[in-house]
């Protein structure tokens, strides 16, 4: 799946956004990456361990889309000129409305409206926007691609390595509890291979002296 966090922002607000599925939260990098833009216009890609965070600000607003690298720049952008243009059609979206919005505030109308965007985005997305995005992106020289940890405090990458490290110990407890329900699993396994071995050897023992001694095994000398 190619993109998989989505938001709108006023500044640093996040009006509404859509994550994908996912054992990890983004939402404290996206937040992070949201006080960095600045408030003029702009286009911009920054980079984060294998993931792009690609923006568009305009007007106030922030439009930003993170997905896999390997989605490359043509399709998030065309998916955040998609977006775009969805939010300024919202009934809702004259400057005077949104300057009020509290965050979130359109979490519950917009979001499904995101949601739905990624998935054709991910699954078929439209080759027109996808043509016209290049168009743009050809045109737009100061388009860059910057690597997050340029743009953070000491303390931000700390608080960025930290989310990261807590996540990597959840897998890692995961991981482990999986292994012990595996190692219990084989337990009982080889105990039920070794109880059935003992029951058959005994049956055999029984058979092989049952029939010199009889079923019940009254075994008498020779006279």
């Amino acid at each position: 799946m190619s993109l998989l966090h989505s938001l709108v922002a006023r500044g640093s607000v996040v009006l509404a956004e859509h994550q994908v599925p996912s054992q990890r939260d983004f939402s404290h990098a996206t937040q992070t990456i949201l006080s960095k833009i600045p408030p003029n216009d702009s286009k911009l890609t920054y980079a984060w361990e294998q993931y792009l965070f690609h923006y568009i600000s305009e007007g106030g607003f922030v439009y930003l889309v993170m997905a896999d690298d390997a989605a490359g720049r043509k399709l998030p952008f065309a998916f955040l000129a998609d977006l775009q243009r969805k939010f300024l059609e919202l009934p809702s979206s004259s400057a005077a409305v949104l300057s009020s919005t509290p965050a979130y505030g359109l979490q519950g109308t917009f979001s499904p409206v995101i949601a739905s965007l990624m998935h054709t985005y991910n699954t078929a997305p439209p080759q027109d926007e996808i043509a016209r995005a290049q168009a743009e992106l050809n045109q737009v020289k100061d388009i860059m691609v910057q690597n997050v940890e340029q743009i953070l405090s000491r303390g931000e990458r700390i608080e960025l390595l930290v989310d990261k490290t807590d996540t990597m110990a959840h897998q890692a407890t995961a991981f482990r509890r999986g292994a012990r329900t595996a190692r219990r699993q084989m337990w009982w396994k080889n105990s039920k291979t070794i109880a059935l071995t003992v029951v058959v050897v005994l049956l055999l023992l029984y058979l092989i002296i049952a029939q010199f001694c009889g079923a019940a095994l009254q075994c008498r000398a020779a006279s």
